[in-house]
């Protein structure tokens, strides 16, 4: 079976931004892929929501490496999903939406980055709603916004 990826909707951040929101997502796809490439000149980490829910509706499971060692964490009953450390420059982070349109399921996420200065994640998220996601929030968990050239892509995955 072939899978083939269409670009939604891409940006390249013209100035700061602590926050960027993909919306009106048709829901002609059967998953959704989100590709970032990230500078900032502090310690963030970045977050994903769905729909524009703020509520404790994420639970958050991430393993991560720091050259040095690993550590990995477990988190329920939070306001997003997270992908870990986004600092520096070039952090590359990718989230895959799984069934994203889905009504009768939970929405599932397996997201990666790797931070050039810090450290690599993986982390499965879930989104504990059977809405159909239409909206994808990323977002900056501490002050820090990401720098203007800093991008953003969504792709639709059609399987043939």
């Amino acid at each position: 079976m072939a899978t083939t990826y269409e670009p939604i909707a891409t940006t390249t951040l013209a100035s700061t931004a602590a926050t960027y929101t993909f919306s009106s997502i048709p829901a002609t796809y059967t998953d959704l892929v989100m590709v970032a490439t990230l500078s900032s000149s502090g310690t963030t980490y970045s977050g994903i929501r769905f729909n524009g829910d703020t509520a404790s509706n994420y639970s958050l499971t991430d393993i991560y490496g720091t050259g040095t060692g690993a550590v990995s964490s477990r988190q329920a009953n939070i306001t997003g999903g997270g992908s870990g450390d986004t600092s520096g420059t070039g952090t590359v982070l990718i989230y895959q939406i799984n069934n994203y349109s889905n009504t009768t399921t939970y929405k599932t996420t397996i997201s990666r980055n790797g931070s050039p200065s810090t450290n690599a994640v993986a982390s499965a998220c879930l989104w504990r709603s059977t809405a159909a996601i239409n909206s994808v929030t990323i977002y900056t968990g501490t002050a820090d916004s990401w720098a203007v050239g800093s991008t953003f892509t969504l792709y639709g995955i059609k399987a043939a």
